[in-house]
């Protein structure tokens, strides 16, 4: 069928609407009519090369819409349905059988490989030219800044009807990053004294998450005032305007000490030094901004060796449907209120809208189709 997508021509080559030709959908397949989509900073890291998927492509992972066609042998969605896409995974790897998809063992080629995983149609691309010509498809298992987007009906997120539709696609990846890396991974018991840096969509959603927990100290650092302001309002207790004030030290003196946990949501490598400095003797390091490829850091072996952890965290974690579905009620309750997180822009201006959220005076930009 005939789409309307963002491509990308090359290394850091503009998004330029362009109609494109998509597959309809096959054995296991769903074609969603997509209704919005958010803009990630990990879109930035595909489009620069830091994370290598094959152009030209579209790209985009924060898709949610409606189902508009399944593919043989798909059961337990029909047309019309409300989805978010959620990560693609093989389903068959050790991995994805002990229940962490996030972490399948085909993950590389399931979110930057250019085409489909699975089935008969394997590592080919759904998308072309009017003319032939191949372009790369399945970024993160959907390319979903376009108006239609071809996923695995496995990556499928029923969301409830009352809800907002256009507001769950960052469920995908960022809100669900920040929230998971809380629920699934520190789960932070009574009294936990937890520090957040980077207040962006990803550290915002773990305050959130750590506002839903035991925690009892939950600080906020980052270098925009704003962005504090916001922390505190979703949750934070205390914030560390890091212009103003060494991190390290502003958070041992908030704590008295030692943080029990930090999460690193900026990908800066002299952010994620100060984020295992933070915590003491069995204290968690929790990784999840993403950094430039390559890139490397150092941690004092005498301070880590004495019982403290460092651990990387993907997509937050878990299962879509379970950490997606739970983020869904707790917003239905009022518990979790995203939406403050999110500016609305029309597909038109998705560069506009990639360039506000670089330069910060975005939080979580998301994408209108027509």
């Amino acid at each position: 069928m005939r789409i309307t997508a963002a491509l990308v021509e090359e290394l850091d080559g503009p998004f330029t609407l362009t109609e494109l030709e998509l597959d309809e959908p096959g054995p296991g397949e769903v074609l969603v009519k997509v209704a919005a989509a958010g803009i990630c900073h990990t879109d930035g890291l595909a489009r620069h090369g830091d994370l290598p998927f094959p152009l030209p492509g579209v790209l985009g992972h924060e898709g949610a819409g409606t189902v508009a066609a399944v593919g043989p042998g798909v059961t337990g969605f029909a047309e019309g349905d409300p989805v978010v896409i959620g990560w693609p995974s093989c389903g068959a790897c050790r991995n994805c059988r002990a229940g962490e998809p996030r972490y399948c063992e085909r993950l590389a080629t399931a979110l930057v490989g250019g085409g489909r995983l699975g089935g008969p149609r394997a590592g080919e691309t759904a998308l072309r030219r009017p003319d032939g010509k191949p372009v790369s498809s399945h970024f993160f298992g959907q390319s979903s800044f376009a108006t239609h987007a071809l996923t695995t009906a496995a990556a499928l997120v029923p969301v409830p009807p009352e809800l907002p539709l256009a507001l769950m696609g960052p469920l995908a990846c960022g809100v669900s990053t920040g929230a998971g890396a809380i629920f699934n991974s520190v789960r932070p018991g009574a009294g936990a004294r937890l520090v957040v840096f980077g207040t962006g969509t990803v550290g915002l959603a773990a305050i959130m998450a750590a506002r839903n927990s035991p925690a009892t100290r939950i600080i906020a650092v980052d270098r925009h005032a704003s962005r504090l302001e916001l922390a505190r309002e979703l949750g934070a207790t205390d914030t560390v305007d890091a212009t103003e004030h060494d991190p390290v030290d502003a958070v041992r003196d908030l704590c008295g000490g030692p943080a029990d946990y930090a999460l690193e949501c900026t990908g800066v490598i002299d952010v994620v030094r100060q984020a295992a400095d933070v915590v003491g003797m069995l204290g968690t390091c929790v990784l999840i901004g993403g950094a430039p490829a390559a890139a490397e850091f150092s941690l004092d072996h005498l301070s880590t060796l004495w019982g403290k952890r460092i651990v990387g965290v993907l997509g937050g974690g878990g299962r879509s449907e379970e950490l997606m579905t739970a983020i869904m009620r707790l917003y239905a309750q009022g518990r979790f209120p995203f939406d403050r997180l999110v500016e609305y822009f029309d597909f038109a201006d998705v560069q506009t809208a990639l360039d506000r959220s670089y330069a910060g005076e975005v939080v979580k930009p998301v994408l209108r189709m027509p």
